[in-house]
């Protein structure tokens, strides 16, 4: 191989995948290296941030042996990260403990005091979240409250992203994107939102320098280049959160194009040139990578993971549940699923929201069974793409990444569902590192944004079938009829009766 390549890691919840891209962007090989979550209690969830960067310096040399590239080709190294993490650091880098991810819902208490003391509508506002345990802010203070002698020794909150670069370049640093999952973020003005600080008693010091996502911020130094067999002064480029970089993977870069990702959560969400705040705070905004974009988007809490909890419920030893659920006709005999097995985000909002199987009956198999849970997935996602497009208007296609884009059947339920012609990339699985890649090709001049949709190439194209688009349409109607009639009951089950 000849020229320069792009090195992206993507810091997942259950690793880091180190792809490698070379100056044309095509994908020339990735590696991985797993690390745990740990559960210390009902809704915490934690991880240890060496175990971090053990993997990004196992991933990088497994890519580098792979590959024989030589670590002199490298002409930068790029991020993405799960965003909404905590992990407070000395000042010099030295972690405190180990790092609150965004799965951890201990804050809640926290997150009542951001809405008191900031307001709730303006936190939605200026920050484009609601006041939620998910996000940084109410994290920082959990560990205050909780945890004051750590809180005393911390210079600086970091999410995981931004720790490795860290780790890499000696440098405090983070994007907008991951910014604006901290409920401290101007979205508008791309700064931290001195009243909120204030109001909260926190101070602008505890937090990394704000930069866009294609920024340097730094270069590789002897001892990370020693430990990952990177070349001493490879530059960094800062990327951005994994569900922002997701979008530039999708090649969803100019205002009004959209995507859809269907990974273990789902979402769905649209590039824009402003914040799209929805007046009934259904959807949230992220901040693009892209520095002069935004990302409305509404999320699913569950999506391919009520697949993956179905398809263990109903295995069959060689039953092919996907091949089961194509034999039967749209709406699964009469037969509805709820998909809030952790309750759900978008448009609900409703932690205590169950799933449920509705209008079961003797007739009914696993084929239908199977069939109902794709399709109340799809429902889930109209939901969001609804209240989507009451603020951004002219949607006419969604890009499909994530492993929901490997079905052959899931595709078409979601075109007919949504009425949309559904555009299958050929980077499924690789989105969110393409993403981070771009970024960093931006960043050092090898890459400009065009090529992040010349290279999410579509393979295939679903149109949505209009006889079953009707039916949908008529089904819908009944799955939100039934999540409200059920509301109620799901709040007497959460209170223990």
């Amino acid at each position: 191989m000849t020229g320069k390549c792009i090195l992206a890691h993507d810091l997942g919840t259950s690793g880091d995948k180190a792809t490698l891209f070379d100056a044309e962007g095509r994908l020339v090989e990735s590696a991985f290296a797993a690390y745990e979550t740990h559960y210390p209690h009902p809704n915490w969830a934690e991880q240890n941030p060496q175990a971090w960067w053990e993997a990004v310096c196992s991933a990088s040399q497994q890519l580098l042996s792979k590959t024989g590239v030589p670590a002199r080709e490298i002409a930068a190294v790029g991020f993405s990260g799960m965003m909404m993490g905590c992990l407070p650091v000395t000042a010099t880098g030295e972690p405190l403990r180990s790092c609150i991810i965004w799965a951890d819902q201990r804050a809640q208490e926290e997150a009542a005091f951001v809405a008191a003391r900031c307001g709730a509508d303006e936190v939605y506002l200026r920050c484009g979240h609601r006041a939620s345990a998910a996000y940084v802010a109410p994290k920082i203070l959990w560990v205050r409250n909780h945890q004051p002698e750590i809180y005393a020794r911390a210079a600086k909150f970091l999410v995981p992203k931004d720790y490795i670069v860290h780790r890499l370049t000696g440098e405090f640093a983070t994007d907008y994107s991951d910014a604006s999952g901290t409920l401290l973020f101007d979205l508008t003005e791309r700064r931290w939102h001195r009243p909120f600080l204030d109001a909260l008693d926190l101070r602008v010091e505890q937090l990394p320098t704000l930069h866009p996502s294609p920024t340097v911020v730094g270069r590789v130094t002897a001892q990370a280049a020693q430990a990952t067999g990177l070349a001493i002064g490879t530059p960094v480029v800062i990327g951005g959160g994994d569900g922002s970089c997701a979008g530039v993977g999708a090649g969803v870069i100019e205002p009004g194009s959209a995507y859809c990702v269907i990974g273990t959560s789902a979402w769905i969400s649209v590039s824009t040139l402003a914040p799209a705040p929805d007046p009934q705070q259904r959807t949230m905004t992220f901040h693009h990578v892209h520095p002069e974009r935004y990302a409305p988007m509404g999320v699913m809490q569950l999506a391919g993971g009520a697949r993956e909890w179905a398809w263990k419920a109903l295995a069959d030893g060689d039953l092919d549940l996907d091949a089961a659920a194509a034999t039967v006709e749209p709406g699964a005999g009469g037969l509805l699923f709820l998909p809030y097995l952790m309750g759900e985000r978008s448009p609900w909002w409703n932690p205590q929201a169950r799933g449920a199987f509705i209008g079961l009956a003797m007739p009914h198999t696993k084929a239908e069974m199977a069939r109902a849970v794709l399709e109340g997935v799809a429902f889930g996602l109209r939901q969001i793409l609804d209240c989507l497009r009451e603020q951004t208007p002219g949607i006419d296609a969604l890009r499909l990444i994530g492993g929901g884009g490997r079905s052959r059947l899931w595709p078409q339920i979601l075109a007919d569902v949504f009425g949309l012609p559904i555009h299958v990339l050929e980077l499924t699985g690789e989105a969110t590192s393409w993403g981070a890649a771009v970024a960093a090709g931006v960043g050092v001049g090898l890459y400009d944004w065009s090529i992040a949709a010349e290279r999410s190439r579509v393979v295939q194209v679903l149109e949505p079938d209009p006889s079953r688009r009707s039916r949908y349409e008529e089904l819908l109607a009944l799955f939100t009829e039934s999540y409200l009639a059920l509301a109620p009951v799901y709040a007497k089950l959460a209170g223990g009766i």
